[in-house]
């Protein structure tokens, strides 16, 4: 089960890479996610709580910490 702490915690780390940005992909291979029915829900909502951006990086879909 995914949960939302361990998408924020992968993205970033406040102490070595608070601004970090991490793709669409990466975040998927990270959580292990085959299928991204589940995980573009959960990004979405972190969107409209603005605890997550939606940027681009490298042409692709990514996401950065705004506020944990």
């Amino acid at each position: 089960m995914i949960k939302k702490i361990d998408i924020l915690n992968f993205i970033t780390d406040f102490r070595k890479a608070p601004n970090d940005i991490k793709s669409l992909s990466e975040i998927s291979t990270h959580l292990k996610v085959s299928n991204n029915d589940e995980l573009l829900p959960m990004l979405e909502e972190m969107k409209q709580m603005r605890t997550l951006r939606e940027v681009e990086k490298d042409g692709e879909k990514a996401f950065q910490v705004v506020a944990k």
